[in-house]
Order: C-alpha cells, then structure tokens, then sequence
C-alpha cells in the first residue's frame, strides 16, 4: 500500500515538474462557479470577450482555414493543443467522439498549435500516430494562441458564430489530469454546446485546464514597442513599395497618423493574412521574392496595434521621407510600347481583347526585364504577351495561337518580371508584340492606355542561357455545384534535363489553394510550391530562391482545389456547375512556369518545348498519373469527343490510351490551328503560352 501511495505521489510530482499548474485566484473563482469564459482558466491570461476573425493553415493537409467563413456553423470548437503532451493525447478519443456527436448539427472543431518548437512535420507525424483526423491549425507565430487567451494545451473554446463571443473556456472535462487518468464524470465542453445549440448561456466549468504550459515569450513584452523604434523600419522595408502615394494599395503610409488611423486594420489583414499579399507558404520552399514577413515582424504590429499604437519618441521615420511611386520601378525603359487604347464599358461583359503593337526594332534583342503599366487599375484584370514572327493585317487579332516567347505580363501585384542574371529570352526583329487583356466593367466607363517598357542587354552582354515558359493547364475541369472542396489535378513531363525557375498559379473566383510537385523518375516526389489560400484579387509569378533541377523524365504536378460553396465569398453562384472558360465566373487552370534547358545556350538554341508541350493533354486527362488515360477519366466535350472514337484509338484494345496511342490521336486530329482571325479554342493549346499574369 506504502509503495502504491509513493508511486501516485512520483507521477503527481514528475507530472508537477512537466506541467507545472494553473494557481490561485484562477482555481478558486472557477471552483466558487463564476463564469469560466469571464475568468479565464488560469492566471497568466484572460479569455476574450469577443474572438477576432483570424486564419491558419492545417498542418496535415495545407489547407487554410478562416474563422469567420464560417459564420454558418451553429457552433466552433477550438483546442489548444502540442505535440508530445501526454494530456493532448490522450484526450485524442474523447474530442474525435464529441466532434463526431455534433458533426450533423453545425458543430464545427479545430486544434490549435502554438508550440514555438512545433514544426509543420512534427505535428503531421504526431497526427498520424495518434489518428488525428481533426484539422490541426498552425498557429506558429502564436497572436491568435495569446488573443485566445490560450495557457496550456487541452483548454477548449466554444464560440457562438452568431456573436463571436466566448461561450465556454475551460476543460474538455474532468478525466485528465497530471499523472492519472479517468473516466469522465462531467463532460463539460458536451454541456457547453448543448446549451449553445439550444440559445442558452454556457455553464461554468468546475475545475480549471490541466496540460502542458505554453511558452509565450512575447506575450509580456508588447509595452515596450514603439512606432518610432520598432514599427515604421517594418513598414518601411515590408509594405511602403506598394503604400505610397500613387502606388497600387488604397494608402500611404507617410506618417505616424496616417499608419495609427489605420492600425486596426492593419492588424485584421495580417491576422487573416490578406497582406502582405503573398500567398506561398513560408513552410514550403524558399523564394527569392518573398514579401512575406517574419514571425518576428507579425508578433511586432500586432502586439503594437494591441497597446494602441503607441508612437515613441524621436522624429516621424515616415514622415520625414516624402514617399512618391517611381513611373517605372526598374528605371527608364530601352523600349516603350502602347497598347491600343480601350473603352471599359459601365456594366456588362467584355471579351478578352487581342491588340497588337508591331515591333520597331530591327535587330534581334535579348530581354532582360519587363514592366506592364495599366492605367485603370479597377478595370484592367491581366495583360498577357507573346511575340509574332508575323505582323498581323489591320484589323485582325494576335490570338494566342500565334504566340511565341512571352515578354512579360500583369497582374495586380505582378507588374514586372526581372530575367536572373546571365539568362534572357531572345527577341527577333521586326514582328509583333501580342496581348491578351481582360478588361472588367466596375461601374464607370473608362479608358485605358496600357503600356509596356522593355529592357535589354546591352549588346556587349548577351545572355550566356535561354529562358523559356509553358502552361500545366487542365481545360477539362468540371466542378460540381455547392462543393467546398474539389480538387483538380494536371501535369507536364520534361524531356531533357532543365532548371526550373518559377510558377504562377491561376484560377477565377472559385479558386481555393494550389500547389506544385515534383515526381521524379524514380517515383519520388517533392513539394515546390504550395498556397493555402489562393487569392484571385493577388496574382504573381513565384521565383525560387535557386532553380529546381528538373530531370528529363520527371513531372512537374499541379494541383487546385476549388471552393463552390456559399462559404466562398467571391462564389458568383454556388448552385452552378463549373466548367473552363475565360470569365472570372468560369473557371481555369493554370500552372504557369518558366525554365531553361540545361544544354542549350544563345549560342546553341534547341527546340525541346515542342516535346514537352506534346505531354500536356496527357496530364490534363490523366486524372491518377499513371501515364495512361481510362474511360473513366474522360470529362467535359474534349472527353466526350475522344469517347466516341475510343474504339479506333485504343489501337491495343487494352481498355487505355498509353502515350503513343495519344499521340497518334493528336495527329490524326491535326492538332487544328485556328487562322489568325478566328478566334483559338482554348489558349492553353498553342505552341509556346505566356508565364506572367495568368488568364
């Protein structure tokens, strides 16, 4: 008995040292019944009146998950929780039975991680041990964790979407503790969303939060930050590019009043990470034009804005810099090209236009960098390029059919595109430049004049390499009605050795998140690229901070998820089907890349972009990548088209197309070009498609 008793009291002791404990003023008000939401769970922080609207991305699957999207549920639970916590664990069970006992009535749940130590495969593999089958949020720069109120792992939140208001802070229920475990007795997280089902006031909690403490080193520290010191540098270096007068963003940031005035906002973008607006996951992979800011910077304007923007002494960093946007970011320009002007109408839909400026230079030039300037900034969607061998007659189109290298493009937030150093994309001379622009109606008729300013190496600098680009693109796609979470899959295979450089993810309005794989010969694959959250209103080419070797027979992977659900905000209408086509209230799919091959140079041009160009209807109708096309996988009138003639192009009868049997298909079929005024049937089809701006 002795020894029994001495062995629970090294379990309560050890436990004591792993988890420490939630003391005095917390435990009592919890235990004389006062409201757990009112007091907190603890005495290091207070739970919040009211939840802000925040988003984080799932650890297991990449996805972003933003609170107030979902306004519909009737309910949200939230957990904190970290990997290694032997109470977190073991409440596993418990939070998966209550989840899936509510899951019918509009009862939604989350874990929140805000472990510092916590890496995004940490948690995955944590999740996978122990069967963790509910969205884990990754809360690592932890301003969501500290504004909950959050202490320790296992404390629940339940949230009434009607008001975003706290409605239960406390204990999923009294089964754990340090040391020992239990059977559940009082389920109090349960009697909390019964009564939030049923529109009364949540009960208290008996007992306070029992788990592991979480580290919250900047939680205490917010007093010390001031605008002058800390704030401004941030902006200076991370936003002022784009908040300037006559830059692309709403403001300027020229003073302290102008930023104090709009700290709450500042605070809302970053916590739902609108701004910066740039989207690739800082968790995957590494980019030579990251805008996104630190950990570090997060916690600052934040924390700053929370402590009312405090201005510091010393003069107005901002202030004292009278901010102005360059007429072109890159410096004068060799060469300035105007777009044929264009009348946006009020209302209504317009066509993509397809004007053309003819080329004045009669020697071949080597680009360098580009910048699209539009002069409607509301009514200008994208600008894409291409150049023509050909000048086009007078009235005629230059549709993309006709297109070969891409000298530059835009999109908001995408204006320029700058070559890396030693590699260009080689202009001819004379032909014509070719646009692709889509021009959307706000309310007001107006006109634009877009232009382009080209920069080349000097003659003495030729470029020693070649840039090139293409498209992973699925015109297929069919996306069902009300669908929340429809994914989509294409692909191209590279067939010689390359070096890859960047991608520009595309869709519309429906978009959700996207990313890019590699799969080498060997069937091992590897992340490259992944956005949580695709915005439509931010478009931009992605540049890796050092090219991916691409090996000949590896496949560049590309996946979007779609979002056709009324939770989607910008969703035209959840109750259509969903199909390609050029309007932002269509759909697309649209990996754009750029690349150079690894044996070719200016001195020694190859022509590999037409073998690799040929594997793309492969990786639109392969829907499992196994390098062969079923029945079952044919979709849309493309699919349509090939099932009536699958009898005569299963040349095998095996039940497939294979490579080869495609390839003839596309032959036979002619690949048909369209004639230069008649209008292709899909862009994504010609011989050589633009990299910048997506359509």
């Amino acid at each position: 008995m002795m020894s029994a008793r001495l062995g629970v009291l090294g379990a309560a002791a050890s436990a004591f040292l792993v988890y420490g404990f939630s003391a005095g003023p917390a435990t009592n008000a919890l235990q004389s019944g006062q409201n757990a939401s009112a007091t907190g769970t603890s005495a290091m922080s207070a739970t919040p009146a009211r939840v802000d609207n925040f988003m984080l991305v799932d650890a297991q699957k990449m996805e972003a998950h933003e609170l107030y999207r979902m306004a519909d549920d009737k309910a949200i639970v939230l957990v904190s929780t970290g990997v290694g916590c032997p109470i977190a664990r073991a409440m596993t069970p418990a939070l998966k039975a209550l989840r899936d006992k509510y899951a019918a009535q509009g009862v939604e749940m989350m874990l929140v991680d805000s472990n510092l130590q916590d890496s995004r495969d940490a948690i995955a593999a944590e999740a996978k041990e122990y069967g963790i089958d509910i969205p884990i949020l990754m809360d690592s720069n932890q301003i969501i964790g500290e504004a909950l109120g959050v202490t320790r792992t296992a404390e629940v939140f339940v949230i009434n979407p009607k008001t975003w208001t706290v409605a239960y802070h406390g204990p999923l229920n009294d089964a754990s503790d340090y040391g020992i475990q239990k059977d559940a007795s009082k389920p109090f997280a349960d009697i909390a969303l019964k009564a939030v089902l049923a529109g009364q006031p949540a009960p208290a909690a008996t007992q306070a939060s029992k788990g592991c403490l979480v580290d919250f080193p900047a939680r205490d520290k917010k007093a010390e930050i001031t605008y002058v010191k800390d704030v401004a540098p941030i902006l200076e270096a991370k936003c002022v590019a784009c908040h300037e007068e006559g830059g692309i963003a709403p403001f300027a940031m020229k003073n302290y009043e102008m930023v104090k005035g709009f700290s709450p906002m500042i605070r809302e973008v970053i916590r739902t990470d609108r701004m910066p607006p740039y989207n690739a996951d800082p968790h995957v992979g590494k980019f030579s034009d990251d805008k996104n800011l630190s950990s570090a910077e997060i916690k600052t304007l934040v924390h700053w804005v929370e402590e009312g923007a405090p201005r510091g002494e010393g003069k107005d960093p901002l202030g004292a810099k009278h901010l102005v946007a360059a007429e072109w970011p890159l410096g004068k320009p060799d060469l300035i090209l105007n777009v044929p002007a264009y009348t946006i109408p009020a209302s209504g839909v317009v066509d993509y236009q397809h004007p053309w400026v003819a080329n004045p230079e009669t020697e071949g030039k080597w680009l360098k960098a580009s910048t699209v300037k539009v002069e409607s900034r509301q009514g200008v969607h994208h600008v894409l390029t291409g150049y023509m061998t050909e000048v086009p007659k007078d009235g005629q189109q230059a549709f993309e059919n006709k297109w070969g290298v891409s000298v530059g493009g835009y999109a908001v937030g995408a204006e320029s595109e700058i070559a890396p150093k030693n590699v260009g994309s080689y202009i001819p001379p004379g032909g014509a430049i070719g646009f692709q622009t889509h021009y959307t109606p706000f309310g007001k008729e107006v006109t634009d004049h877009t232009k382009i300013a080209l920069y080349f190496y000097k003659d003495n600098e030729k470029p020693d390499l070649v840039m090139h680009n293409s498209v992973i693109a699925n015109q297929t796609i069919v996306i069902p009605p009300n669908d929340a979470h429809h994914q989509e899959v294409a692909y191209m295979t590279f067939p010689h050795d390359a070096l890859l450089y960047s991608a520009f993810p595309h869709a519309h309005y429906r978009g959700a998140m996207s990313d890019l794989w590699i799969r080498y010969p060997d069937g091992q694959e590897k992340l490259l690229l992944s956005l949580p959250r695709y915005d439509f209103s931010w478009q931009r080419d992605y540049t890796f901070a050092q090219p991916i070797a691409v090996p000949a027979g590896a496949k560049l992977i590309a996946h979007f998820i779609y979002d056709n659900s009324k939770r989607n905000p910008s969703n035209p209408d959840p109750s259509k089907q969903v199909v390609w086509g050029d309007q932002s209230w269509e759909e697309m799919f649209y990996m754009a890349i750029r690349y150079r091959w690894n044996d070719e140079t200016s001195k020694h041009m190859v022509n590999y972009d037409e073998e690799l160009n040929a594997t793309r209807l492969m990786g639109m109708l392969d829907a499992n990548i196994d390098g062969k096309i079923s029945k079952a996988e044919l979709r849309g009138q493309m699919g349509e088209q090939i099932a009536k003639y699958w009898d005569v192009l299963d040349k095998n009868h095996d039940g497939y197309l294979d490579a080869d049997e495609l390839a003839a298909m596309q032959k036979m079929m002619g690949h048909r070009r369209q004639s230069a005024d008649t209008k292709p049937a899909a862009p994504a089809a010609a011989a050589a498609t633009p990299t910048a701006g997506g359509k």
